[in-house]
């Protein structure tokens, strides 16, 4: 019975780690003041100051947020064009009467629109944004923890969706299960640095959770097999896209209560 290589572990850790290392800012541009005002938005709830940068620069940036009070000016044409060149994300967000204007260079399922006196569409955002960054949205997360429960939730879909793919075909012959684990592993490991937590050895022990977890849903998929003979494939998918999500969300609440924990007066409010 194969096992999950230590090695290919510390691949992922090497990874995660240098991936840490190589995230850009969140640039915010377009209209003047609507910028200032969105920038307080999205620091809320402690966000880094550092990770967000204004103007039209998209130099080494993740993502570009541009805001139009208006329909786009050639001035806005030319810098969304930049960034489109760039292929740097772009979120478009869309304030005041005009809702309906187009935005170039930006896909329709990529703009946000403010609706009068409802102040910024933040979480709207923060779904495109992790949408169009997956895994790279991890790094903003951590950073500005107003995007944090959209990440991790296009997180945990991905991998779900992906593990199911990758279920149904490691259970036939010449196929193997640590590839699943170590994806699992991956999403866990990414939650947590979205959360703040530093991927090191110290994070063993949620390792060993998931290599768990990987050999019990090994255990689930050859039963699901021995009961569904013809179609087993379908339901050992469904044993990995199950299981995935579920070790998802408790990798989501445990972090999450771990980063309650340790905001000032957090000890005191997880202890109450």
């Amino acid at each position: 019975m194969s096992r999950l290589h230590p090695a290919a572990v510390y691949g992922l850790f090497k990874e995660l780690r240098i991936a840490a290392d190589d995230s850009g800012p969140l640039v915010l541009a377009g209209a003047p003041e609507l910028v200032t005002a969105l920038r307080k938005e999205l620091l809320r709830d402690g966000g880094d100051a550092a990770a967000i940068r204004t103007g039209a620069d998209v130099a080494g940036a993740s993502a570009l947020v541009w805001v139009l009070a208006a329909p786009p000016s050639e001035d806005d044409r030319r810098a969304l064009r930049r960034a489109e060149r760039a292929r740097v994300p772009i979120v478009a967000v869309v304030a005041g009467p005009r809702l309906d204007v187009r935005v170039p260079y930006v896909l329709a399922t990529d703009v946000a629109r403010a609706e009068a006196g409802s102040g910024f569409p933040v979480d709207a955002i923060a779904r495109i944004l992790a949408h169009r960054l997956g895994e790279r949205g991890t790094q903003l997360a951590e950073r500005l923890p107003v995007l944090r429960t959209a990440v991790c939730a296009e997180l945990i879909r991905r991998f779900s969706r992906q593990s199911a793919l990758l279920g149904a075909a490691v259970f036939v012959p010449g196929a193997d299960l640590p590839a699943l684990t170590l994806k699992q592993l991956r999403l866990v490991l990414r939650i947590g640095a979205a959360h703040g937590v530093d991927v090191d050895a110290e994070r063993l022990p949620e390792v060993l959770a998931v290599v768990g977890s990987g050999l019990a849903l090994r255990a689930a998929a050859r039963q699901a097999l021995g009961a569904v003979p013809v179609a087993g494939w379908v339901v050992k998918g469904a044993v990995a896209y199950t299981g995935t999500r579920a070790l998802g969300e408790a990798a989501l609440r445990y972090f999450a209560a771990r980063a309650a924990a340790t905001r000032p007066g957090g000890a005191s409010r997880a202890a109450s």
